[in-house]
């Protein structure tokens, strides 16, 4: 695919995916700050529909990504709700996108992310003529819906004081149920309701144990919620699905949906957003009336994961347009000639180290999560930190760094106990460099960088799409996180230059079709990470609980790591094919996938 074909596809994409976002040119959208306390602030989308005026004032939603998510994963209940008439706030958390870090440890609980203050910013400011101010919500997902609780909890204690009514009129708490105690609910003055996933790995961390510990109809998480606004004598012991319990009228309404699903899938699930949906349209009367299975945000997805697609598929075009220049075409030299055609032992010791490598990466992962508490400290108490301050990244690091110095031994010991008494060569690895060239690739690589995150600014300065599907999405970013990933990039490195190395001198084969020889090579990368996610699921499905509880959410990540760590050997055998060496693939994958592992986690840097 040529240069010109992929701009034009991430151009087009990203038209009809904002099309689809602002719901045909009918909301408007811009990316707003507010500046909270103490140097923090926040961004937010602010989706506005045209129905929403000064003389027909439209409900205030302000919506809060989880942990380890941004706004855009978000979006899509954006999307339905601002097509209903809602005018809606997408936030960033704190620590997590555009938005700064926060003082407080626990800045979802203290500050709902940064909701509190936006809540309070819209209901005071003269900015927003066009919102109905006693009509004002949140909602959000996992951690997210832990600030929504939080926030209902927070107002209303503000409103019991001032003997008000709360400026949260009505809270949406998806797949989050820790915080529905006794003690949070008694003073909430807003209507709520409360999604959870049956299937939630979460789970286990509930009151009730195994399969039961997500069935809300029996969960005393749910029983609380609704018996808390009930009479005595009204109180229930089994809580019907959907039916909505309390008064309106007072805002004490309350109501429980319980979607057949995995925790991080839950916001990407058409059943669970017309749930939310039809909540909003109860508690808000939604200024537009559509049915809540009328949704069209699954386009805006599908156009975002093509440009995802397509961008990386650009680098291939882009690296090779640049290898015509002058300054950079002494970079490419002769593929070197595949090891010879695998005999029956030689197949034997290839699987034994496929399946030695795949068991070392499995057994590792969750050593080096428990690992990096403990020398990243203060990253893993959410304390601010110049010093590798990435909480969930910096167990991924350690784990990358110990297995790409495994595979560097694995493929040094096989080629010397074996390869070399069977017909393998050294020329066949394509190590050979000379200073100035591995300059030039340097520097080549880091064009390719630039052009690649220069082509998603631009998209998303038009447009204001970029690249993702779900919870995987490579966005943009500001300038402190370049600091960043010039911190973690020299450790990642050594597992991407040993996967290069791996790939090109260890599992290229005379007589060995190429797409098998990718595949094999992309399994081989991934398969470690896919069989914990494997146990982990296994384990659930036959007992109700997860395997590995303690960092479940670590587990969680890989969803996101997997499909990386898959197709990185197929970019890295492109790019040795193009300049017959191994550096220029670890290169460019290296500093693309890094920056997008970096913009998508929680970052707790010192706030300026």
């Amino acid at each position: 695919m040529k240069i010109i074909h992929c701009i034009a596809i991430l151009f087009l994409s990203s038209f009809f995916g904002s099309q689809i976002q602002s719901n045909f040119g009918q909301t408007s959208i811009s990316l707003e700050r507010l500046d909270t306390e103490n140097g923090q602030y926040i961004y937010y989308d602010l989706y506005r529909p045209n129905t929403a005026t000064e003389s027909n004032k439209a409900p205030f939603i302000a919506i809060i990504p989880g942990f380890q998510r941004s706004k855009e994963a978000l979006s899509n209940i954006a999307i339905e709700l601002s097509r209903r008439g809602h005018v809606v706030g997408l936030i960033d958390p704190y620590a997590q996108g555009l938005s700064s870090s926060s003082l407080s440890r626990r800045a979802a609980t203290t500050q709902g992310y940064g909701m509190f203050a936006l809540i309070e910013h819209v209901h005071n400011s003269k900015k927003f003529p066009y919102v109905n101010k006693e009509l004002l919500g949140t909602t959000g997902h996992s951690m997210g819906g832990n600030a929504a609780i939080r926030g209902a909890n927070y107002f209303g204690k503000i409103a019991q004081e001032n003997n008000k009514s709360s400026l949260l009129h009505s809270v949406y708490v998806s797949g989050y149920v820790l915080t529905l105690t006794d003690r949070v609910l008694k003073d909430i003055k807003s209507n709520v309701g409360v999604s959870y996933a049956l299937y939630d790995e979460g789970a286990f961390r509930n009151d009730l144990t195994g399969w039961k510990a997500g069935d809300m109809t029996i969960a005393p998480e749910s029983l609380r919620t609704v018996n808390s606004v009930l009479r005595l004598e009204d109180t229930v012991s089994e809580v019907e699905l959907g039916k909505y319990y309390g008064d309106q009228s007072n805002n004490t309404l309350r109501v429980i949906f319980n979607e057949k699903l995995l925790h991080p899938f839950q916001p990407y699930n058409k059943e669970a957003t017309a749930n939310q949906l039809s909540y909003f349209d109860q508690v808000f009367f939604s200024p537009i009336k559509l049915d809540p299975f009328n949704q069209i945000w699954q386009w805006k997805e599908l156009f975002t994961l093509i440009n995802m697609i397509t961008a990386f598929l650009l680098l291939v075009p882009v690296a090779k347009a640049l290898l015509t220049i002058g300054y950079f075409n002494q970079l490419i030299k002769k593929v070197p000639p595949a090891l010879p055609k695998q005999t029956f032992q030689g197949k034997v010791v290839f699987w034994a180290v496929f399946i030695i490598g795949a068991s070392i990466a499995c057994v590792t992962f969750i050593p080096m999560v428990d690992i990096a508490k403990v020398l990243f400290a203060d990253a893993a108490n959410r304390e601010l930190t110049w010093f590798f301050p990435q909480r969930m990244n910096n167990s991924v690091m350690l784990w990358a760094v110990f297995n790409g110095t495994v595979g560097f031994i694995l493929f040094f010991l096989s080629y010397y106990f074996f390869g070399r008494n069977h017909g393998a060569n050294k020329e066949s690895w394509g190590l050979n460099i000379t200073a100035t060239e591995l300059f030039k690739t340097i520097v080549l690589a880091f064009l390719v960088f630039t052009i690649y995150y220069a082509i998603l600014y631009i998209i998303y300065h038009i447009f204001h799409i970029d690249y993702r599907f779900w919870f995987m999405g490579v966005r943009v970013f500001q300038p402190e996180i370049l600091l960043v990933l010039a911190m973690y990039l020299p450790f990642f490195f050594v597992f991407f230059f040993s996967n290069s190395l791996r790939v090109n001198g260890a599992m290229r084969f005379e007589g060995q079709s190429e797409w098998y020889s990718r595949l094999i090579a992309g399994l081989a990368n991934s398969f470690g990470l896919l069989l914990i996610i494997i146990i982990q699921y296994s384990v659930f499905a036959a007992t109700g609980t997860v395997y590995w509880t303690t960092n479940w959410l670590s587990v969680n990540l890989l969803f996101g790591i997997v499909p990386i760590m898959f197709i990185l050997p197929y970019f890295n055998r492109i790019f040795f094919q193009m300049t017959g060496r191994v550096y220029l693939g670890p290169m460019i994958t290296c500093l693309i996938f890094i920056m997008i592992l970096t913009t998508n986690t929680v970052i707790y840097l010192p706030i300026k």
